[in-house]
């Protein structure tokens, strides 16, 4: 097999220097680095020193990034009949409890599920088929709700859900290749700002953010400064 690389690959390593650099810079960089020929997302892996294998170390939840990921989310929200319209009005693309049905013969081709409380007992049996899609409801992250329609415009106005993976790694979308520098700038900080906040009180030293990395789809990785970071 041939080890010559491509002009483009090329490219990318020569931009690419071992280094740190500041969020501003790789937020720059980023968007510098992309060849493919569409738009590209942009993408943060915040690696942690938390201890997975703990409950209370275990870092989940939502934030609303100013400017969206870019991506058009496909909500579906199982409510009664008395919340339909609230949440059709809202912007879910798909409506009501008869989803159940075609969610246990496999469907689940949407990116998130609304419900409120009532509702829950009945996804019971769902939940091999949504758990391993990462698509149950939960009160942790106001997907399930008493009040479906705001949660409902809150993930189309830029809300996203995160987790840390089994080894402590977070991995979100903050935006695309097309989106400005100062777009990609502002979601990243957000994202980072509700990482640091959800920092568990078990963990303890200072090395709960041990790297933070920048890269779009199918590019190289940019190591960002995690000092220079905080202390902007």
């Amino acid at each position: 097999m041939s080890k010559k690389l491509t002009k483009n690959r090329k490219k990318i390593l020569e931009k690419i220097k071992k280094k740190k650099y500041s969020l501003e810079e790789a937020s720059l960089l980023v968007k510098e680095i992309s060849f493919v020929k569409f738009d590209a997302s942009v993408d943060i892996s915040v690696c942690l020193g938390i201890d997975t294998r703990l409950s209370n170390q275990m870092i989940r939840g939502s934030v609303k990034l100013p400017h969206g990921t870019g991506k058009k989310i496909c909500i579906l929200a199982l409510v009664p009949k008395d919340k339909e319209l609230e949440s059709k009005e809202a912007g879910a693309d798909y409506v009501g409890l008869g989803y159940i049905e075609k969610i246990k013969h496999g469907w689940t081709n949407i990116d998130v599920i609304i419900t409120i409380p009532s509702v829950m007992p009945q996804l019971s049996s769902l939940g091999k088929i949504l758990g391993s899609k990462g698509l149950m409801p939960s009160l942790k992250l106001e997907t399930v709700s008493i009040h479906p329609g705001k949660s409902i415009k809150e993930i189309k106005s830029g809300k996203i859900f995160f987790k840390a993976d089994r080894y402590g790694i977070i991995h979100s979308s903050i935006g695309r290749v097309s989106f400005s520098h100062q777009y990609l700038l502002n979601n990243a900080k957000e994202f980072m700002s509700k990482i640091i906040r959800n920092k568990p009180s078990s963990c303890k030293g200072s090395s709960y953010i041990k790297s933070i990395y920048l890269s779009t789809t199918m590019s190289h990785s940019i190591l960002v400064d995690s000092k220079s970071f905080m202390n902007q």
